[in-house]
């Protein structure tokens, strides 16, 4: 499935869905290493911008991305539309994300 076909909205532009197949997940659980909340610290002192952090969440929010569409390439979906991400703070510096959305069969309009 291409990535590209995945959207907040309740449709994609130039298509029409054809067929639901339900709820489709990505889930990924992620926590800080040491050298992570050390760095961070350190730019905490500066202020702006937590790098470290920003990478971070950054690469888990793409992994979860990344598990949703292959659960959706997996049902036969050529689309996702409705998608959305959460968080959950598991335990102290372990966080949850996850990356839903509603796995469709779209076609183009002629």
């Amino acid at each position: 499935m291409d990535s590209s076909m995945v959207t907040t909205g309740l449709e994609i532009s130039g298509f029409r869905i054809v067929r639901s197949l339900g709820v489709v997940r990505g889930i990924t659980v992620r926590s800080r290493s040491i050298f992570g909340t050390i760095g961070a610290g350190l730019q905490t002192l500066i202020g702006g911008n937590i790098s470290l952090f920003t990478r971070l969440c950054e690469q888990t929010r793409a992994e979860a991305f990344d598990l949703m569409v292959k659960h959706a390439d997996e049902m036969g979906a050529n689309a996702i539309i409705c998608a959305r991400y959460d968080a959950t703070e598991v335990m102290g510096g372990v966080t949850e994300v996850l990356a839903y959305g509603t796995a469709v069969v779209v076609q183009r309009v002629p």
